[in-house]
């Protein structure tokens, strides 16, 4: 398995993947599965500063992270909200895994400090929803720091949402600006990520 930066080319797999989480689940709050042009676009936007990455093996894409704003305004700047989707035949594979640690080493490598994770959850686990996300979640060592109640409607069902957070740098009073992916990107060897 190895992992290597998305491309724009891949956007046709990745919405295929990310599909059954829009149509099937309530992991997403989205509702209608967005064109492989749309997807397209939205890897090309994050690119524009966060990794967007994929778990490849054998030729086949099993599963993708990436790294965006966790909001706009400049002091925020240090942190990074995560997202993963696997595919979902493939889930237990190790993918996930991987992709998350080396989603989080390069974001390190940026100078990023906080990592956020939005996660849906169940008020009961059902067909839709489980808490499959916030256990991988604890397991990579983020903490849950807030939750949001019944604040997202899918499936004719009220879902909570909550926060979780991994801190991954030292926190300064003078502190070095984050760098853009794109910036460090060729000095980083992805061989490392691959086993």
């Amino acid at each position: 398995m190895q992992i290597r930066v998305a491309g724009e080319n891949d956007a046709a797999v990745l919405v295929e993947i990310y599909s059954y989480y829009v149509e099937k689940t309530a992991v997403t709050f989205e509702y209608k599965t967005p064109s492989v042009e749309e997807f397209a676009g939205r890897i090309r936007d994050i690119q524009k500063k966060y990794p967007y990455i994929v778990a490849e093996e054998n030729g086949e894409i099993l599963g993708y992270a990436y790294g965006s704003a966790f909001h706009p305004r400049t002091a925020y700047g240090w942190c990074a909200e995560m997202s993963i989707y696997v595919k979902h035949d493939r889930r237990g594979s190790g993918a996930g895994g991987r992709l998350y640690r080396a989603l989080e080493s390069l974001l390190a490598e940026m100078g990023v400090l906080n990592l956020n994770a939005c996660i849906a959850v169940p008020q009961k686990e059902d067909e839709y929803l489980t808490n499959a996300s916030v256990d991988f979640h604890k397991h990579f060592g983020y903490k849950r720091v807030g939750m949001f109640h019944r604040c997202g409607y899918k499936f004719n069902r009220w879902y909570h949402m909550v926060w979780m957070e991994k801190m991954i740098g030292e926190h300064k009073s003078v502190q070095p600006e984050v760098k853009p992916f794109p910036e460090i990107q060729d000095k980083i060897c992805f061989d490392r990520f691959s086993w």
